[in-house]
């Protein structure tokens, strides 16, 4: 593996790891580098336990991640290679499991395909706290600066382990097999060429599930699309289910099947926030959820409404799914969402898991027997209506600074609306009568996203586009 290209930025871990453009951030000497951060860390805490390493469907994922188990085994810390292409859910899981340290995971998630990227998980599961990511890009730079030769080969090849097999025995012991085997369900699931696929699809097949399974097989380019399971990437995934007959639904998780998004039997597209609430909704009707609900600062309320008419508690944290995961460790929280379709419950996984989240609502769908648009109907007629999305805006240098303007100046109106109060404490939300509006700095990708809440699609829409105008005026 030879790139001619590199980068003096700084290896920086955001809100899900470190990612970038491939032979020109994301180098071989740099991920060099950054595993040799991440390997000395673990030195300083005196880590004795094997560290798993892991990649997906991307380019040269197998060679980082062939050359991270060198660079960990020569300083000092115990590698062990994942089995083939495996999504992050599978390898949290199995991190618990076996009672591994942790793990580094060769991924950029919903990136683009010229993106490769590199997530660490702890002895939790769970992504890395700022803490720790600042020590680690610390030492980093460090390596970097100094310069390292080639790493020293394993002594022999390290050994491998199958996630996939456990982690589906003890999925599809938390899931009602019986309730989705009568119940004539059939799903439609988009893989988006990414690692769910023979994972969700599989687990809903031993329960006597009809799939169809779309854009299955790998594909590093992603059909020359992002990964990221959003509407308009989901058109084929919607006409599948709309054309077919039964009860129904449509799933789909990105590149690195952490994430979830869902289609109604009409073929259309249900909000982060919706699925998030039907989720939470059905954990506490069949009794899964008792402590409470932790949820971003960018989810809707309809969440939140749903959880209370449940006597359910809510905390609010940061973006960031590492801050939902403290909640499950710490007892204060035992299911976890955020807006981008991240979902988690305690009891099986600590870190947002798109696989265990669809089987969940496709037990939901099973379960009630009733059509997933029914379902929103009576969560709009008991809780009032609620429209939440998303969208984002290239990261000019003209956008952060109206951004950083608007933060430290907010604006007392946005549109017709009065506004309520802000928070400044995760970029700038917006509070209103109706709703919010929040800007953020993404910290994967070079954009700044838009997340909005408003009572229809229509007002969600002038939302979204009254914020991009604030970054634009600025």
């Amino acid at each position: 593996m030879q790139f001619a290209a590199r980068s003096d930025l700084p290896i920086l871990f955001g809100t899900s790891g470190w990612r970038g453009v491939l032979a020109e951030d994301f180098t071989v000497e740099r991920a060099r580098a950054a595993v040799t951060g991440v390997a000395r860390w673990l030195r300083e805490r005196a880590v004795a336990r094997p560290v798993f390493v892991a990649h997906d469907r991307r380019f040269l994922g197998e060679q980082f991640a062939l050359l991270a188990a060198s660079v960990l085994n020569d300083e000092g810390i115990h590698p062990i290679l994942v089995d083939g292409a495996v999504a992050t859910p599978v390898v949290s899981h199995g991190v618990v499991r076996a009672r591994a340290a942790g793990a580094l995971v060769f991924t950029a998630s919903h990136n683009p395909a010229a993106y490769q990227g590199l997530k660490v998980l702890d002895a939790s599961g769970g992504g890395l706290m700022s803490e720790a990511t600042s020590r680690i890009e610390a030492l980093a730079a460090e390596a970097l600066r100094k310069g390292r030769g080639a790493a020293a080969p394993c002594p022999a090849k390290p050994r491998t382990l199958d996630l996939v097999k456990p982690y589906l025995a003890d999925l599809l012991c938390q899931i009602d097999r019986a309730a989705l085997r009568r119940s004539g369900l059939s799903v439609v699931y988009d893989a988006l060429h990414g690692t769910g696929a023979g994972v969700l699809d599989g687990a809903l097949r031993r329960c006597g599930v009809s799939v169809l399974t779309l854009h299955g097989d790998t594909d590093p380019t992603f059909g020359g699309f992002a990964p990221d399971p959003v509407p308009e990437r989901l058109r084929e995934l919607a006409h599948a289910v709309r054309t077919g007959s039964g009860l129904r639904i449509g799933l789909a998780t990105d590149g690195d099947a952490d994430r979830l998004a869902v289609v109604d039997g009409a073929g259309r597209c249900l909000s982060e926030t919706r699925t998030l609430a039907l989720l939470v909704d059905h954990l506490a009707r069949t009794g899964r959820v008792r402590r409470g609900v932790a949820l971003s600062v960018a989810t809707g309320s309809l969440v939140e409404r749903v959880a209370s008419s449940h006597g359910l508690s809510v905390k609010r944290l940061p973006i960031g799914f590492k801050y939902l995961t403290q909640a499950l460790l710490d007892g204060s929280a035992d299911v976890a969402g955020e807006e981008s379709g991240g979902f988690a419950l305690e009891a099986f996984a600590r870190d947002k898991d798109g696989i265990f989240a669809g089987c969940l609502l496709a037990e939901r769908v099973a379960t009630m027997r009733r059509p997933l648009h029914a379902c929103v109907r009576e969560f709009e007629r008991l809780f009032g209506a609620s429209a939440c999305g998303r969208t984002s805006v290239p990261a000019t240098a003209l956008a952060c600074d109206a951004l950083a303007s608007l933060t430290e100046a907010p604006p007392s109106r946005l549109g017709r609306d009065a506004v309520r109060g802000t928070d400044t404490s995760c970029g700038l939300r917006i509070e209103l009568a109706d709703g919010f509006l929040m800007l953020r700095a993404s910290g994967t990708e070079p954009v700044i996203r838009l997340y909005g809440e408003a009572p229809d699609a229509r007002r969600l829409a002038g939302r979204l586009a009254s914020g991009a105008r604030l970054l634009a005026a600025r």
